[in-house]
């Protein structure tokens, strides 16, 4: 390993340049559905031995050095973002006539710019780069700072953070609820670049000892936390609710059809009034996916009619809709892309509207600026969204409380309020079919499990073309659709949750996670050796 490591550190030009990028694509095969968990150990060991070659020219100074650390993080970006994020660019398809020229800026344009994250995450850790086993602990400080910042500047887009390469199963998943998603991502990255130390010798043994302790922890630590999961199921709390998810499998070229309308809403009411399925009861709640309802509900009591009459007494439905609002004499109406609890005798009883929209999906980010600015045909979005001012707990008969997290929202870790310890799950409505049958999918579903994980909560996760799901609070499928698969799955929920960390304890656990691998990588870079076999 160690002619190889000599050979890559003195690559340059074109060599270089695909190489980089070569091992961010690789880094996308530890990502769903592939799972191929031993791909980030290659990614991040090339990058390391690229990074230890990386000096810019002899005669440019501190800015040419720079600027070659910058570049390489940036092409090591690109093949990340292109090889995880590639079938974004399928829901220009759907509408190909009119969107198919955009397709290059999504598969090519969105890396392009999340690789600006990743050539900070090498500049910064250049600052501090050294021969010994400290430069691995800079490049995971840095790794974590850049994806923290990624989940919130320019409104934020975290999807894909490095961290989720190590958590593909739930005995892998737990030290999240720990760390949150950015601090199990700094301790990765160190984890996934040791390997680097055998091809250059220095620091090896210290450096290989703390990634090999760390990575013993991280399974200990999951199967410590799983080995109560059967306990914890068992404290139900209360009498259980039997839940019904419907997938419907509506293909999203139907769904854009108005003459479909009817037709598809018809599918998800012959769905939902199925006979209980053998090992349970009749659903007491029934859970369509985002958007499911293709009528404005309270322009039209016919369709609460129609819903009044598939339910039974006291059954519940929880739908995605879309909600209008008056905005006042002469202006449009405002739409909210929303969740809907309708009682069996066709009342909307509660309700919650989508807070973190989907950027040029469901409303221009910056709109008040671009107006300001005159770009008006960038702005004139059609059928877009109002973000919700905030996100309501959605309350059911008989004290069952969701935490509603519409499509989207269930990749940011943050977007948790303190009404979730009021909460008896979380709830995720969401509509994948613009994606088809590509990564996207399976990528969302882990994410979403992750949220599960790192709140305690169970998850009920309803999705138009899948993957939808009973998930409990470690992580584990009790029962699910897979993608591109039409029908009804019913369990039961409990009133349980699990003990867990809060959003602001994971936040300090990140940031002493990041200032002890900064100290390591400072002493390291001011001469100190902890060791150099």
């Amino acid at each position: 390993m160690e002619r190889l490591a000599g050979r890559i550190m003195l690559l340059w030009g074109l060599p270089r340049i695909a190489l980089a990028v070569l091992a961010g694509a690789i880094g996308a095969l530890a990502l769903p559905p592939f799972d191929v968990f031993g791909a980030m150990f290659v990614s991040f060991t090339l990058l390391v031995w690229l990074m230890d070659g990386s000096t810019g020219s002899a005669d440019g100074g501190l800015f040419a050095k720079f600027r070659a650390s910058f570049m390489l993080g940036w092409f090591f970006g690109f093949g990340y973002f292109v090889g995880g994020l590639w079938w974004v660019g399928n829901a220009l398809l759907v509408e190909a006539d009119e969107f198919a020229w955009a397709l290059p800026l999504a598969v090519l344009g969105l890396p392009a710019c999340l690789a600006v994250f990743y050539g900070f995450a090498t500049l910064v850790a250049g600052l501090l780069w050294s021969d010994g086993w400290g430069r691995l602990a800079a490049l995971a400080a840095a790794f974590g700072l850049a994806e923290w910042l990624r989940s919130f500047l320019l409104t934020g887009f975290p999807w894909n953070t490095i961290g989720y390469g190590a958590m593909p199963i739930p005995l892998m998943m737990q030290s999240s609820a720990v760390l949150g998603i950015f601090g199990v991502t700094v301790l990765s990255v160190f984890v996934f670049s040791a390997p680097a130390l055998i091809g250059t010798r220095r620091g090896m043994v210290p450096g290989l000892a703390l990634a090999t302790l760390l990575f013993a922890l991280h399974f200990g630590y999951g199967a410590w936390r799983l080995s109560g999961a059967d306990a914890a199921a068992a404290a139900t709390g209360g009498e259980a609710t039997t839940v019904r998810i419907v997938q419907p499998l509506i293909d999203q070229s139907r769904k854009l059809d108005d003459a479909e309308r009817t037709a598809i809403f018809e599918e998800h009411l012959a769905l939902s009034a199925l006979p209980p399925q053998a090992d349970t009861k009749r659903p007491d709640v029934i859970v369509w996916p985002e958007t499911s309802v293709p009528f404005i509900l309270t322009d039209n009591p016919d369709a609460l009619s129609r819903i009044a009459d598939v339910l039974q007494d006291g059954q519940i439905l929880v739908t995605g809709a879309v909600r209008s609002e008056e905005a006042g004499p002469g202006s449009p109406p405002r739409y909210y892309n929303s969740v809907y609890v309708i009682d069996s005798q066709g009342q909307i009883i509660s309700a919650s509207d989508k807070v973190h929209l989907v950027p040029y999906g469901e409303y221009v980010p910056y709109e008040d600026a671009l107006r300001y600015l005159g770009v008006t045909d960038a702005i004139a979005m059609p059928g877009g969204f109002t973000a919700g001012a905030t996100r309501s707990l959605l309350t059911l008969p008989g004290g069952l409380n969701l935490y509603p997290l519409i499509c989207y929202e269930a990749i940011f870790p943050e977007e948790f309020s303190d009404s979730l310890e009021r909460a008896t799950a979380l709830l995720n409505v969401t509509n994948d079919g613009w994606f088809g049958s590509t990564p996207g999918p399976y990528q969302h579903f882990q994410q979403a499990r992750l949220r599960a994980v790192e709140n305690g909560r169970p998850l009920i996760r309803a999705a138009n073309t899948g993957i939808s799901a009973f998930v409990d609070a470690y992580g584990q499928i009790s029962k699910g659709l897979n993608y591109d698969q039409k029908g009804v799955i019913d369990s039961t929920l409990g009133r349980n949750s699990i003990p867990h960390w809060d959003n602001s304890a994971r936040d300090r656990h990140f940031w002493l996670v990041i200032f002890a691998m900064l100290a390591i990588a400072t002493i390291s870079r001011a001469g100190f050796k902890f060791g150099t076999n």
